[in-house]
């Protein structure tokens, strides 16, 4: 099954998004901060990476930052996801694979995800 790591400050949406993932039939882990994303990701490795950019503790800017840095874990597709006015523009300088304004077309989304999730299952650099 493929899994997804959601990284969102905010329970309701968090809680939300691992709801429409599971019900397309996604493994989900979640994580409140970059911190807490970087102990998952390292635990179960996903395919794509729901990140939100402004986060406490570790924001999702200096996560993606760690996450190039680790080659077991750097071709991992991200997703960006915020609400600020800079947000395309954040997204590229972190090489986001895409990039979603908050509030979040939540079907868009998910089949932004199903999409990389297929790519990552057949990608054979591994």
């Amino acid at each position: 099954m493929r899994t997804v790591l959601v990284v969102e400050d905010h329970a309701d949406l968090r809680e939300m998004l691992a709801v429409l993932l599971q019900a397309e039939g996604f493994e989900v882990q979640t994580a409140s901060n970059g911190a807490e994303a970087l102990e998952s990701m390292h635990q179960a490795r996903p395919a794509v990476i729901l990140l939100d950019l402004m986060m406490p503790v570790m924001s999702g800017d200096e996560f993606r930052r760690r996450q190039l840095e680790d080659p077991d874990y750097a071709k991992v597709p991200v997703i960006c996801m915020t609400a600020a006015h800079d947000g395309p523009q954040r997204a590229a300088r972190l090489k986001a694979t895409q990039y979603f304004q908050k509030p979040v077309d939540f079907d868009r989304l998910i089949s932004a995800v199903r999409e990389l999730s297929e790519h990552e299952d057949g990608d054979g650099d591994d």
